[in-house]
């Protein structure tokens, strides 16, 4: 009983720091700012881990139909709370390389850690200190879909946002085409999972990367880089950023010919 009652305290004080780091004032802005070039208004776009809607809400207010998939019943709960457009698509399950069902690992005092990636879960903790006190103390069996299944159901995304801990590159697994434009996290330690997303994306077409740093709203280099830059940039360590989030673009996708 004892346990369970320090469990949901965990749980409401992370639940507090994630809605002060997403929903603080003024990062709405900065989030339309950073995804206007990738939003077309009646667009769709997938915000996959979509955790409290933040992004959702950006994509939303773009004129995306957004479609958001968010595992968890907890922050599901809140997502509605926070993101009030009823024509946001928001479904209680998870993305992987195939449809099926997971076992999703929650932090009750990080919620929005939790992961399906078992073996990053694992590793994460000796790789990277800010992960050190992480626990995922709970379990939960949720359905999995595809990437290719959604868009067959929705339409193809002018973009996607993934943000899942360390499965990234299961999802990108489940997607066979090369849709116009993504992001991907990325988290020291754990880079191996950026070079295969990076891996997987040249498979299916030519892109070009940047990077945004941390919880930043702007992208790191003017330039976009080539798959090459981009993985020797992994390989030596990502600067040593702690985390952030590696964005894919189709290279005939407009933003690239502005910066031509």
């Amino acid at each position: 009983m004892r346990h369970m009652a320090l469990q949901r305290l965990r749980s409401v004080g992370g639940l507090a720091r994630s809605l002060f780091i997403y929903w603080r004032p003024g990062r709405q802005r900065g989030l339309k700012r950073l995804y206007q070039p990738f939003i077309r208004p009646g667009a769709v776009a997938f915000d996959i881990g979509a955790h409290l809607g933040d992004r959702s809400a950006a994509f939303h207010a773009l004129g995306a139909n957004v479609v958001a998939l968010e595992p968890q019943p907890d922050l599901a709960k809140w997502f509605k709370r926070l993101v009030k457009p009823t024509s946001i698509t928001l479904l209680p399950m998870a993305a992987g390389p195939t449809a099926g069902f997971a076992e999703i690992a929650i932090s009750p005092g990080n919620p929005t850690l939790s992961t399906l990636a078992t073996e990053w879960r694992e590793q994460i903790g000796e790789r990277n200190a800010g992960f050190s006190q992480v626990r995922w103390e709970q379990r939960l069996r949720v359905p999995v879909t595809t990437l290719d299944i959604l868009i067959e159901e929705y339409g193809e995304p002018s973009f996607i946002k993934i943000d899942v801990e360390g499965f990234e590159a299961e999802v990108l697994a489940g997607l066979s085409r090369p849709v116009a434009a993504l992001s991907v996290e990325f988290v020291s330690g754990a880079l191996e999972v950026n070079h295969a997303c990076v891996s997987h994306l040249s498979r299916l077409g030519e892109y070009r990367y940047n990077v945004v740093a941390g919880e930043q709203r702007h992208f790191r280099w003017t330039e976009w880089q080539t798959p090459q830059a981009i993985t020797e940039w992994l390989t030596t360590g990502a600067e040593e950023l702690p985390s952030g989030d590696l964005y894919a673009c189709r290279s005939d996708h407009q933003l690239l010919q502005k910066c031509v």
